[in-house]
């Protein structure tokens, strides 16, 4: 089981792989510069060839998260800030050997278009795309339904995928807690979660795992994350183990997302579930 969690970056991408590992981790997801700006970061590039190195050596997994703000639908002003945002993030991602480029999937933009976000979406994407070379994918994340949120089935994720012009360079990432929010796995329906994610090769692209528990009940649309054995999360243990532990997901790096500050520290719950599901 490759697991681990979302570390800071406050002593660079070195020093984020290396808290990864005093946690006992074998993965870790960072934020590839300030969460709360689209701003272009000019990384230092030996801090991030150091991270690929020890992420190497100790065959550690990483993932980059793009800042809160980014959005494949921005008010038309963004656009160019957000693409040129999203190629930084890559870059970063790529120098420091990771995986990909978490993305949240977009958001309804027009009250009369129902395919105006999609079109946006497509738009976005290929333009990214087209001048990016390097390693890492785009990884698109299914939303928990909140303020009018799409990407919240299979068959949207797997649509914007196949109809982009570089599918390619597009994977995906499974939160938990967004797909019991917004109803995609009820934690009742897992066999048919699964027939249907093999049915539209959903599974064949998915990269990485948020493992989260959920503060509010299935289909309440509401993107609140609880630890997975502690606190008041409402996605039952056992489903959850069954879900993550079914052999589709086998080699899928697992990152929690969960609190760290409310009665148990992320080390602990790594701890935690190796002992009770690794």
């Amino acid at each position: 089981m490759k697991i681990g969690s979302h570390v800071s970056i406050k002593k660079g991408y070195f020093g984020a792989a290396k808290q990864a590992v005093e946690n006992h981790a074998s993965a870790f997801q960072y934020f590839p510069k300030n969460p709360r700006s689209l701003s272009i970061k000019n990384f230092d590039r030996g801090d991030a060839l150091e991270c690929k190195e020890f992420c190497q050596a100790h065959q550690l997994q990483s993932v980059a998260h793009t800042p809160y703000s980014t959005s494949f639908t921005p008010v038309k002003e963004k656009e160019e800030l957000t693409i040129a945002s999203l190629f930084n993030d890559l870059e970063i991602a790529n120098a420091c050997g990771s995986i990909g480029v978490v993305v949240h999937f977009g958001s309804q933009i027009s009250k009369t278009d129902p395919l105006a976000s999609y079109h946006l979406m497509l738009e976005m994407l290929n333009r990214l795309l087209s001048q990016w070379e390097g390693e890492s994918l785009i990884l698109l994340e299914n939303n928990a339904g909140t303020k009018g949120a799409l990407g919240t089935t299979f068959e949207e994720l797997v649509q914007v995928r196949s109809l982009c012009q570089y599918p390619e360079k597009i994977g995906f990432c499974l939160d938990t807690c967004h797909a019991f929010a917004s109803g995609l796995w009820t934690a009742e329906n897992t066999r048919g979660f699964f027939e249907k994610g093999k049915k539209l090769e959903y599974f064949e692209h998915l990269k990485v795992i948020h493992l989260n528990n959920s503060k509010f009940p299935c289909l309440s649309r509401k993107d609140r994350h609880a630890n997975i054995f502690f606190g008041n999360g409402l996605i039952p243990v056992e489903q959850l183990k069954e879900l993550i532990t079914n052999p589709i997901l086998q080699f899928i790096p697992l990152i929690l997302e969960t609190p760290d500050n409310e009665g148990i520290s992320h080390k602990e719950e790594i701890e935690m579930l190796l002992k009770k599901w690794g």
